[in-house]
C-alpha cells in the first residue's frame, strides 16, 4: 500500500478545517499539509444543508473569519452567500489545491515509537483504505453526524400518507406551493425555515413541545454598512467584527447576571411585535432562563410578520400519533397536514465516531477530560475544533487554529516529535463537557469527554478569557508534556 505523509492532515474542509489550513500556510510555512474531505465539496454544514431559507444564526462579521472582511451588506446571510464567501476564501488562499475531495477517514493510530499518526482513508479511486500519516491531526469534523438527522419515534409514522422529510435531508425537488406544512420543532431550524416556507404554502404551523426565546434583529447592519463606506474594507471589518463580540459577550454575560430582567427585556420586546390576543406566555416563553439554550434569530422578525399575517400558527402541544391525513394532539386538537416537516435536532458525534487508537488501545473519550478545549488528556499531537455555544463557532475555531501552529512551532524549535496533555491533578472535579442543557446536547452528554473545573481543564466559552489563554500562555506549562 502506498504512503502519502504530510506534516500536518487536517480533517474536514468546513469553516473550521479552511481556518486551520489558511494559519497552516501563514503560521506554519515552513510545514506540508493537506485537508481530507468526505464530501464532494467545501463548506461542511453550508454545503449539507438545503432547505428553504437556510442561513447564518450568527452575525457574519464574528462567522467569518478574522482574515478575510466579510463585506456584504447582509449581516445574516443566506448559505449561498456564505458559500460564496468559502470558495473565494480557499480560492484566493490557495488552499483549495490543498483539498481532497471524497477522502473519508476511517481510523486513526497514534505510534509513540514512531511519532506518527496513520489514517485509514476511503478514497473514490479505490475500493480498499488508503493509508495517510503525518506528524499532526488537526480534527475540523464539526459536532454532529452527517448521515441523519434525529427524529424521535411518533405512534402512527408509517401511516401519514404525504412527505415526512427531516430539514437535514431536505428534498430540493419538493413542490410544498399551496400544501398545509407542520413542522415540528422551535429551535434554530424551525425559526429559519418557517417565514420561508410561509411564502408558498397555503399555511405553517409550528409545533413545539415546549418554546424558545426567539429575538428579531435587521439582517443589515446600518452601523456596519456605514463604517463600510467610510473606512478601507480591513478596517472597517476589525470595528464591526470587535463591536458584534463586545456584543455577545454583554447580552450573554447580562443573561447569567441578571435572567430576570432578560426575560422582561424580551418579553417586552415580544409584546411590541405580536400585540394584544397572542399567548406570549404560552408559546414563546420557555421555562429556562436565556442562555441556558441559544436563543434564536429572527431576521427582521420574519417568524412574527408571518404569525401576524395568519400565514403561520404556533401549537404548544404535545403529539399522541400521526395519523393518514395529520397530527392527533394530546389535548384531543388536530393539525391538517400535506407534508411534515421533523425540525428535531441534530444527532451529536464526537469526531464523527471514528476509532482513534493511541499505541493499539482504543481511545474511550467518554473518560477522558480536555485540555483548554482543544486537546484531550493521553492523545498526543491532536487538536480538534470546537466552537462557543454562547458566540459565533468560527472566534473559537480561528484561535484553535492559531494555537495548533504555535504548538507546531514550538516543537520544531526545540526538536520535540510528540507533545500530550497528562492531568496528574488529584482535586480536579470533572464536569460535564458542556454547560447548556438543549435535547441534542443532553441526548449524548454521557459518550463527550469531561472537563475540569479549573484551568487548563476547565471551558469558560468566554472570547477574552480564550484568547489570552491560546496566545499568551506558556506552552511548557508543565502539563503539556513533550518529549
Amino acid at each position: 500500500m502506498k504512503t502519502i505523509h504530510f506534516d500536518t492532515i487536517i480533517i474536514g474542509a468546513g469553516i473550521s478545517g479552511i481556518s486551520a489550513a489558511h494559519y497552516m500556510q501563514t503560521d506554519c510555512p515552513h510545514k506540508t499539509y493537506t485537508i481530507l474531505e468526505a464530501r464532494k465539496n467545501i463548506g461542511g454544514t453550508w454545503d449539507l444543508f438545503r432547505y428553504p431559507g437556510i442561513r447564518s444564526d450568527s452575525d457574519m462579521y464574528t462567522f467569518g473569519f478574522a482574515f478575510k472582511p466579510w463585506t456584504n451588506p447582509k449581516a445574516i446571510a443566506p448559505r449561498e452567500d456564505i458559500i460564496a464567501y468559502l470558495d473565494e476564501t480557499v480560492k484566493e488562499e490557495g488552499i483549495d489545491k490543498h483539498i481532497r475531495f471524497q477522502h473519508k477517514l476511517i481510523s486513526a493510530s497514534w505510534s509513540s515509537e514512531t511519532a506518527i499518526w496513520s489514517l485509514a482513508v476511503m478514497t473514490p479511486d479505490s475500493a480498499d483504505a488508503q493509508l495517510y500519516t503525518c506528524s499532526f491531526l488537526s480534527l475540523c469534523t464539526g459536532y454532529y453526524s452527517y448521515e441523519k438527522g434525529y427524529t424521535p419515534v411518533f405512534a402512527g409514522y408509517n401511516d401519514f400518507k404525504g412527505p415526512i422529510i427531516h430539514p437535514q435531508k431536505w428534498d430540493e425537488t419538493l413542490d410544498y406551493t399551496g400544501k398545509k406544512i407542520v413542522v415540528i420543532g422551535s429551535g434554530a431550524t424551525a425559526v429559519t425555515m418557517i417565514p420561508v416556507l410561509a411564502q408558498k404554502a397555503e399555511h405553517v404551523t409550528m409545533l413545539q413541545r415546549s418554546p424558545t426565546y426567539v429575538v428579531a434583529l435587521p439582517d443589515v447592519d446600518k452601523t456596519a454598512v456605514w463604517l463600510n463606506k467610510k473606512l478601507p474594507p480591513k478596517t472597517a471589518y476589525k470595528i464591526n467584527r470587535f463591536r458584534m463580540i463586545l456584543y455577545q459577550r454583554f447580552s450573554y454575560a447580562f443573561s447569567r447576571r441578571f435572567p430576570g430582567t432578560m426575560k422582561k427585556t424580551l418579553r417586552k420586546a415580544m409584546e411590541g411585535r405580536m400585540g394584544d390576543g397572542f399567548d406570549i406566555d404560552k408559546h414563546f416563553t420557555p421555562t429556562y432562563n436565556p442562555w441556558d439554550q441559544r436563543l434564536c434569530v429572527a431576521p427582521n422578525g420574519d417568524l412574527f410578520k408571518a404569525i401576524k399575517n395568519k400565514k403561520t400558527n404556533v401549537v404548544t402541544d404535545h403529539i399522541e400519533k400521526f395519523t393518514a391525513n395529520g397530527i392527533q394532539l394530546v389535548s384531543g386538537d388536530f393539525i391538517a397536514a400535506d407534508i411534515i416537516v421533523t425540525a428535531t435536532g441534530l444527532n451529536v458525534q464526537f469526531f464523527n465516531n471514528v476509532p482513534i487508537l493511541v499505541d493499539g488501545e482504543k481511545v474511550d473519550f467518554s473518560k477522558k477530560v480536555v485540555y483548554k478545549g482543544v486537546m484531550v488528556e493521553g492523545v498526543p499531537n491532536m487538536t480538534f475544533a470546537s466552537g462557543y455555544t454562547n458566540a459565533s463557532w468560527t472566534l473559537k475555531c480561528e484561535m484553535t487554529s492559531r494555537y495548533t501552529c504555535r504548538i507546531i512551532n514550538y516543537m520544531a524549535k526545540h526538536g520535540y516529535k510528540q507533545c500530550m496533555p497528562v492531568q496528574n491533578d488529584p482535586d480536579l472535579v470533572v464536569k460535564p463537557f458542556l454547560d447548556f442543557n438543549p435535547g441534542y446536547v443532553l441526548r449524548v452528554l454521557d459518550k463527550l469527554p469531561k472537563m475540569g473545573n479549573k484551568k487548563p481543564w476547565k471551558i469558560e466559552q468566554n472570547y477574552f478569557y480564550d484568547k489570552k489563554m491560546f496566545e499568551k500562555s506558556a506552552l511548557d506549562d508543565g502539563i503539556l508534556l513533550y518529549s
